[in-house]
């Protein structure tokens, strides 16, 4: 077995119909990380609040490397305002919150939705207002803690939506 590096890895590039929205995320490691992520999963696009670090802060920067120049990225003003536009686009608004609606990740159908916009909540206060939302999902967690780091979610549920995209594109 031989440890390859990122020279002798050439991945199969695809970019899908996913929009992510950080609502109010106010970490600069996370937003650096939300565009390292995103790249990674073919996202589209990427919403920040106004408020979130911008894309010059130096620690942002160094956690996004160069994928603050490989994914289209906008800054919003407005969440409702924002939530309302994609949704006149055609877009699925799809939360990453626990409330009493929410569906577990691997239970829900991607597949059944063209234009998917994947919300983050803030680290402290979750998604604000999730009136506003077509759908919750959920990571079900089995340990003590409810919750986990914002990134980390997106992570997991952007490997279960382009999973789930992907396999049903190559079963066709």
């Amino acid at each position: 077995m031989e440890q390859l590096t990122h020279y002798d890895i050439e991945n199969n590039q695809k970019q899908f119909p996913i929009t992510i929205v950080c609502d109010a995320i106010r970490t600069p490691e996370n937003i650096g990380m939300c565009f390292r992520i995103s790249e990674s999963f073919g996202v589209q696009k990427i919403y920040f609040h106004e408020n979130s670090p911008s894309t010059e802060n130096r620690i942002v920067k160094k956690t996004a490397r160069n994928t603050v120049n490989q994914i289209q990225h906008e800054v919003y003003t407005n969440f409702d305002l924002l939530i309302h536009q994609l949704k006149q686009e055609g877009n699925t608004i799809i939360g990453i919150e626990i409330t009493d609606k929410s569906i577990d990740i691997q239970d829900f159908n991607f597949k059944n939705h063209e234009k998917i916009v994947l919300l983050l909540g803030s680290e402290r206060n979750g998604i604000e207002n999730v009136d506003l939302l077509d759908h919750t999902i959920a990571i079900p967690m089995f340990g003590r803690n409810s919750s986990m780091n914002v990134i980390h979610s997106l992570a997991i549920t952007l490997y279960e939506v382009t999973n789930q995209l992907t396999v049903s594109k190559n079963k066709i």
